[in-house]
């Protein structure tokens, strides 16, 4: 096995955002530009993890464009970069929740992850890359800024001359007198055996056969083989059960983004009046993201963590009760209310999925989510998806029985009628130029002193600031992480630019207002938060600044 030490040049634009790198796949595919990724990653892991000699790489992706080259080429450069075994899902498809899963159950020195998520892909689309560490999670900001540091100077990178992997063929191959293996595992298979310890699959099943109808949408992305396997092989759901559920390099043309824009279909599907099925679902690009409707009937991501939290104990792997539970500072204040109900507690991070991986590592919380259409659980590190959906149908097959029935809907409101409703919305401006998102949200900081005691028509500011975050875990402090606008009744505005995108910026407006009386609380939220939304607009000035007013997506 020959390994090769190739020169290189630095690039100034690798800075892992909260998800990893993502750039174009056309950025990707420029010379060098992977590979010194890679390396950097690397390096980091060599110099300040004290990598061991007999360190193990899981490796997979959401499968869209570009996966398998990467993959060949991670493969080689892991070679020549002293690892002694890289794990491979077949086909190199691994959700992101998979690849959590595979570092913790094969003790994994750390894996990569070769998904933009939910951007878009194919040719023309993104590409990411990010590093997950040995918990499963994401690699901290102690990490990603040493491998941004190291990828601005770094001069040369390693890779071996390996013949290709047959990614598509399970089994093990073994190079250098056995001294490095790559293993292709059945990944789909792994992780469906995790959520069935976790589920009551018998429950769930029976619920299906009862006549209950659901609807699944893959998005034509990296959750189709594992919800063939779940809920077509162990669950004996009909196969018109499913949608989309063939991955696609570019995801059949569309956007894998699970909200009530990009999943346009299976929303169609489930507000056809008395036709709709009973419960529907989607998933993104890779895996860790949901969306839960019902019949005629959506539920907000705030909303469902907070019901998961509150039927917990209905679930096997929650029957003993919940250690606490942890929200991101955008997602809405429901699930608080079930943690002060359930005397437990309840954090509030930054968006991103590595502040949660502290705190289930201490045992402090079992449940976690964000706005984002993220949910999961201490099961693994990562967002998961499929695990929210079999959540729900768990919740669903205890509350339907031979002498009651439960709708989605009919869930919804009953917990709305016993903690209030957050009613809640987050409206996204995609692509908008970088200067002039940041001319906005200067904008606004600018206004910190003269916003408090000023009246908006029924609302008045009581406080505003930029969210900054201390971890009780490891003494860590993130700073800017979203601006937040609050109002003296509890209702507020955040303004927060996402790291998720690649063209331009995707400014971020979450709006909420909690709502006690039952009389109301099933008032649209747009309606509802009109009065505040105008105050977004007015306090940003976002027309006057970006010349948008008309949100790409409202969720």
């Amino acid at each position: 096995m020959q390994i090769n030490t190739v020169q290189t040049s630095a690039f100034g634009d690798q800075k892992p955002g909260t998800s990893g790198l993502r750039k174009k796949v056309k950025v990707f595919q420029h010379p060098h530009y992977l590979e010194n990724f890679v390396q950097s990653i690397f390096d980091t892991l060599i110099e300040k993890e004290g990598m061991p000699t007999d360190a193990t790489l899981a490796v997979g992706g959401d499968g869209r464009y570009y996966n398998r080259h990467a993959i060949q080429t991670i493969i080689q450069m892991a070679a020549a970069n002293g690892f002694a075994r890289v794990i491979v899902g077949q086909a190199g498809i691994l959700s992101t929740p998979a690849v959590s899963h595979i570092i913790r159950k094969y003790k994994t020195f750390g894996g990569m992850i070769l998904s933009a998520s939910h951007n878009q892909g194919g040719v023309d689309g993104d590409f990411g890359i990010k590093y997950n560490i040995s918990n499963g999670g994401p690699a901290p900001e102690k990490i990603t800024d040493e491998v941004f540091a190291k990828s601005k100077v770094i001069t040369a990178y390693k890779i071996a001359d390996l013949a290709e992997i047959d990614v598509d063929t399970l089994g093990e191959t073994s190079f250098n007198g056995g001294k490095f293996t790559v293993q292709v595992i059945n990944a789909v298979q792994d992780y469906a055996d995790l959520m069935q310890s976790l589920f009551d699959f018998s429950a769930i099943k029976n619920l299906l056969a009862s006549g209950f109808q659901i609807k699944f949408d893959a998005m034509h992305a990296v959750t189709g083989p594992y919800a063939q396997e779940i809920f077509i092989n162990r669950l004996g759901a009909p196969a018109h059960s499913l949608m989309n559920c063939v991955p696609s390099e570019d995801f059949g043309g569309g956007h894998p983004d699970p909200n009530l824009t990009y999943a346009e279909d299976l929303v169609k599907i489930m507000f056809a009046g008395d036709k709709a099925p009973d419960f529907g679902a989607a998933s993104d690009g890779d895996g860790d993201r949901n969306m839960i409707l019902g019949k005629n009937f959506f539920v907000t991501p705030s909303d469902s963590l907070a019901v998961l939290a509150a039927n917990a104990t209905l679930v096997p792997a929650y029957a003993k009760g919940i250690a606490g539970v942890a929200r991101s500072m955008p997602t809405s204040g429901a699930v608080d209310r079930v943690a002060a109900k359930l005397n437990i507690p309840c954090y509030e991070t930054p968006t991103g999925w590595k502040f949660f991986g502290n705190l289930m590592d201490a045992g402090k919380v079992t449940l976690c989510g964000e706005e984002s259409f993220g949910t999961s659980s201490n099961h693994v590190r990562e967002k998961d998806g499929l695990w929210a959906v079999l959540f729900w149908l768990n919740v669903l097959a205890q509350k339907n029985t031979e002498k009651t029935k439960a709708s989605v809907e009919q869930i919804l409101k009953s917990h709305w009628l016993e903690y209030g409703r957050n009613v809640y919305s987050r409206h996204d401006f995609e692509a908008i130029p970088t200067e002039a998102a940041n001319i906005v949200m200067a904008h606004i900081k600018a206004q910190f002193e003269s916003l408090p005691n000023q009246t908006f028509g029924s609302y008045t500011v009581k406080t505003c600031d930029d969210f900054s975050y201390h971890d009780s875990i490891d003494g860590s402090i993130s700073n800017n992480q979203g601006v937040r606008i609050l109002f003296v009744d509890g209702s507020r505005i955040v303004f927060r630019l996402s790291g998720s995108g690649t063209e331009g910026a995707t400014l971020r407006i979450y709006l909420e207002a909690f709502e006690p009386d039952s009389a109301k609380q099933s008032v649209d939220a747009q309606v509802a938060l009109a009065e505040m939304i105008q105050i977004a607009l007015k306090i940003s000035q976002l027309k006057e600044k970006t010349g948008r007013d008309t949100p790409t997506v409202i969720t």
